[in-house]
């Protein structure tokens, strides 16, 4: 039996999982858990899995979570502490990494020097500091297990093979709700449309990211520090099915490709089982009901937050960290209603070109680099107004 933490517990990724812990008790026993603002979902999820350790983000929510929670024995924590606290609890033997964000790095970084393995579904741990967790992977001789389904898809199509044999990682991408909106609509966009996601149900942020394809950028940087591949080996395809969920190529000409209907349980269950797999409840996918699958490569005047992406990349050092903190003043922005969806390209860019990039070597180092990214970012949302760039 497997003793996992959940760090992000009742975010979408979080519930999959405890789905899969809960359809295999003889496999996986929760031993803690940790959430943010949910509060009554948080109560449910222990009363039902009983860890022995529950963090919520911010100290302050204890006491109404101690409400919820009255006659039930768990030991509570807040804050980064208590996030920490949840990743190297006693027992643990993997961590589920599913916090959105940059608060995530911390409590990461605690579990692999804890010795603990890690299902990466952060982003943002790679994306702002690749180099140090691959570093710190690599002294603690632990195992990062990718729970996106395309890094999950690239990890399950490279089993077996020789690194060096490798030609091409591709990142299949849906292309999101606005792959075939007219260009001049785009400004128009409401909040709605671009939560209306054609094909996966996932949380808000995730979702805007989504359709402005930020998502796909920060998993080719996310790609670069897995697989250990440089950019121009990294491509994306556009495959509105979301049936091949990524691809590698060979040397020989060959192809190998990890198919299955769209559902996050199953990727989440390969990382917490490999090497074996478990049932996930997932529908089987049929090839004769499938009318076709189509590939085509991405717009970057449509999608421009994927180009910030490899930008950020080329430069590298802190401009990653810069980007991805920008990325998530403006996606707040926009789900606030203070800036329109196109100003969210806008606002990571001006950003970017503000920013200076240099050397990250701590953990410290890079959440200063995301409170710089944070902070300009901010100052200049104040800066736009009705659809332009003052």
């Amino acid at each position: 039996m497997k003793q996992i933490a959940i760090l992000g517990s009742t975010g979408s990724i979080g519930v999959s999982t405890l789905e899969i812990v809960a359809a295999h008790p003889d496999k996986f026993r929760v031993i803690a858990l940790s959430g943010a603002k949910n509060l009554d979902l948080l109560a449910r999820q222990i009363r039902q899995f009983r860890p022995k350790l529950a963090a919520v983000a911010d100290p302050a929510d204890i006491p109404r979570l101690k409400e919820l929670l009255s006659g039930v024995e768990v030991e509570l924590a807040g804050g980064s502490e208590g996030l920490c606290a949840a990743a190297t609890a006693p027992g643990v033997q993997m961590v589920v990494a599913a916090i959105v964000g940059a608060a995530g790095l911390v409590p990461t970084a605690a579990a692999i020097r804890a010795g603990v393995d890690v299902a990466l579904a952060n982003k943002e741990t790679l994306v702002t500091a690749g180099h140090l967790f691959m570093e710190l992977v690599e002294r603690h001789k632990v195992k990062l297990y990718p729970v996106d389904s395309e890094h999950s898809a690239i990890f399950q199509s490279i089993e077996g093979h020789r690194s060096q044999d490798i030609t091409k990682i591709i990142l299949t991408a849906s292309g999101g709700p606005f792959r075939e909106t007219p260009l001049e609509k785009l400004q128009s966009v409401t909040i709605q449309d671009a939560l209306n996601h054609p094909n996966w149900s996932m949380g808000r942020k995730i979702t805007i990211d989504s359709a402005t394809m930020m998502n796909k950028g920060l998993e080719v940087i996310e790609a670069r520090w897995l697989f250990d591949a440089p950019a121009e080996k990294i491509s994306v395809n556009i495959h509105p099915q979301s049936i091949i969920h990524s691809m590698v190529e060979y040397i020989d000409g060959c192809v190998i490709a990890q198919l299955g209907t769209p559902d996050m349980k199953a990727p989440i269950a390969y990382a917490l089982s490999y090497p074996e797999r478990v049932s996930t409840g997932v529908k089987p996918l049929d090839l004769t009901e499938l009318s076709g699958l189509t590939f085509y490569k991405p717009d970057l005047e449509r999608f421009p937050c994927l180009g910030l992406a490899y930008r950020a990349l080329g430069e590298g050092e802190s401009m990653p960290a810069v980007m991805n903190a920008a990325n998530e003043v403006a996606v707040e922005a926009f789900l606030d209603g203070r800036i329109s969806y196109l100003q969210i390209a806008a606002l990571i860019e001006k950003t970017m070109d503000a920013h200076q990039a240099h050397r990250l070597g701590s953990i410290e180092e890079v959440l200063e680099a995301d409170r710089w990214g944070r902070a300009t970012a901010r100052d200049i949302c104040s800066t736009l107004k009705s659809g332009r760039c003052l």
